[in-house]
């Protein structure tokens, strides 16, 4: 493992590319939840926790995701193959971190703001290395966000397909993984569907 430089850079990658098809085709990115669009709250959750700078991925419409959603400072990334599912908007996140110098990056979906910045911060303070691989855990099930350090970026990208996302990669490196322990400071539930609109305040 690489040794740990003084103060890492530990980007922050929000996936908010999808289409909401479970709710009716209204983009995730763009639920209300306490006034503001959800990949505001994303954004802020990673930078709150401590994650610098701020990649975004989008997807479904993205030209109405740029121009209601305040995104200043962030770098943006469209994933022009958003529909494929997430492991497209993953490799597409990754690869807007090439050539950054960014130490490892910090990946949070955008629709599970019940994660906030305590989550991220946890996780983020596993880094030890720029092979690190770490995620939050609830009760002991692997959930988000993960942290993948940079030498892990271009496996973990050729492995990203269809709706997977990471969790191949994971799953045959799960004993390089650090465990963080977050159920009792965030909520890991997904918005998916018209019941889960519920959690939005």
């Amino acid at each position: 493992m690489s040794p740990p430089s003084e103060n890492p850079v530990i980007a922050g990658v929000v996936l908010a590319a999808g289409g909401g098809r479970r709710l009716g085709g209204r983009p995730k990115a763009l639920l209300v939840h306490r006034g503001r669009p959800l990949v505001e709250h994303a954004v802020r959750t990673l930078r709150d926790g401590g994650c610098g700078p701020v990649h975004v991925v989008l997807g479904a419409a993205a030209v109405e995701v740029r121009a209601r959603a305040g995104l200043s400072g962030c770098v943006v990334t469209d994933n022009p193959e958003w529909e494929r599912g997430m492991g497209s908007s993953l490799r597409a996140g990754l690869g807007s971190l090439a050539g950054t110098g960014a130490d490892a990056a910090l990946v949070l979906l955008v629709d599970q703001p019940g994660i906030g910045a305590d989550a991220v911060a946890r996780v983020r303070s596993a880094y030890r290395g720029r092979s690190s691989l770490a995620a939050a855990s609830y009760d002991g099930e692997r959930g988000h966000p993960v942290l993948f350090g940079a030498e892990r970026w271009a496996d973990i990208a050729a492995a990203a397909v269809g709706d997977q996302g990471a969790r191949a990669y994971l799953r045959a490196h799960r004993d390089a993984i650090t465990l963080v322990e977050c159920s009792d400071v965030a909520q890991a539930y997904d918005i998916d569907t018209a019941e889960d609109l519920t959690h939005l305040e």
